[in-house]
């Protein structure tokens, strides 16, 4: 019998890979039960059982041959969440509104684990997640930032391109890539043209967010884990597509280096995760061609496994001693 309080739940969807997989296998030598939910399987191959009442409640979760009770869960490693996928064989005006039920599903159901040790809370993931209030975090806590406009202002859009004399680059404020391969639909930190902005007046429909281009030597993955920092670099150089992007690039293609950071400069990156009180994030900064350490952004779910494949950092097993530091 499954003593309580053993199980670590690890949240993600059925297209992630490697990462959850060494994270198991590090709990599994810690003497805990990883059980791994599908987000993305629910509600058709994951079922969920929540019973209320005046005297107590009981939430269940059954996916494949396994079932838990909420009250086994010691710990959340909150990796990735993705819509549920509800049946093609329903009408499509009925489609929206199951997808919707089976979310409100879910998010009751991370409530009734509100007394476990999450990695990390889902709310300071969304607090975090806002990439205007990282930059003024970063600010805050000492790192230096590219200039950035934030605009559905055409005219505004065209000012900044001939203020930072047309090195001027463009992205979302919002991540869009799910998982370690990428997203079909990611838009990349891409260069403006002075011939882009002919069609700047489409910003009316939409904010975008643009920076000065900064020229830079590397390109930084900073995974923190629990005040622990592993560091890849990228010589940008190298990399003609990943120029202003290394994501732009394949993975597997990228020669990732080890790198130390300055102490001032680790520094500042735990005074940020501080901030927001999270256990993990993966920063990105540069190194200018001068040395200078800039802050991009922080995604507070991302991604890790290049560097624990290329490097051999054990991130993974960070990330088990986070998740159960209190057994």
């Amino acid at each position: 019998m499954q003593s309580p309080r053993d199980v670590v739940l690890l949240i993600t969807h059925s297209g992630d890979f490697f990462t959850v997989d060494r994270v198991a296998q590090a709990l599994l030598k810690r003497g805990v039960q990883p059980f791994r939910l599908d987000t993305d399987k629910f509600p058709l191959a994951v079922q969920i059982k929540i019973l209320l009442g005046n005297n107590g409640s009981d939430y269940r979760l059954r996916y494949s041959d396994r079932s838990i009770s909420t009250q086994q869960v010691q710990a959340v490693w909150m990796r990735r969440i993705w819509q549920p996928q509800v049946s093609k064989n329903l009408a499509p005006q009925f489609q929206a509104a199951c997808a919707r039920e089976s979310l409100a599903t879910l998010e009751g159901f991370w409530d009734s684990l509100r007394e476990a040790h999450w990695v990390d809370d889902l709310q300071r993931i969304n607090a975090a997640e806002n990439k205007l209030r990282q930059l003024r975090v970063a600010q805050e806590v000492g790192f230096v930032i590219p200039r950035t406009l934030v605009t559905n202002n055409p005219k505004e859009a065209r000012e900044f391109f001939c203020e930072v004399k047309g090195k001027m680059v463009a992205k979302l404020l919002t991540p869009l890539s799910v998982s370690m391969k990428g997203s079909p639909f990611f838009l990349y930190t891409s260069a403006v043209k002075e011939e882009d902005l002919l069609d700047a007046e489409n910003l009316r429909y939409c904010p975008m967010v643009f920076q000065e281009q900064i020229p830079k030597q590397w390109e930084l993955r900073v995974v923190y884990v629990d005040g622990k920092l592993f560091v890849g670099a990228l010589d940008a150089s190298l990399y003609a597509a990943s120029t202003l992007d290394w994501r732009r690039a394949s993975i597997n293609a990228c020669i990732w280096q080890p790198h130390d950071l300055p102490s001032e400069v680790a520094d500042c990156l735990k005074a940020f995760m501080a901030r927001f009180g999270l256990l993990f994030g993966a920063f990105d900064l540069i190194q200018t061609l001068l040395g200078e350490y800039v802050f991009l952004e922080l995604n507070p779910t991302g991604e890790w496994g290049m560097l624990e494949r290329d490097l051999g950092y054990p991130i993974s097993e960070a990330i088990a001693d986070a998740l159960t530091f209190n057994l």
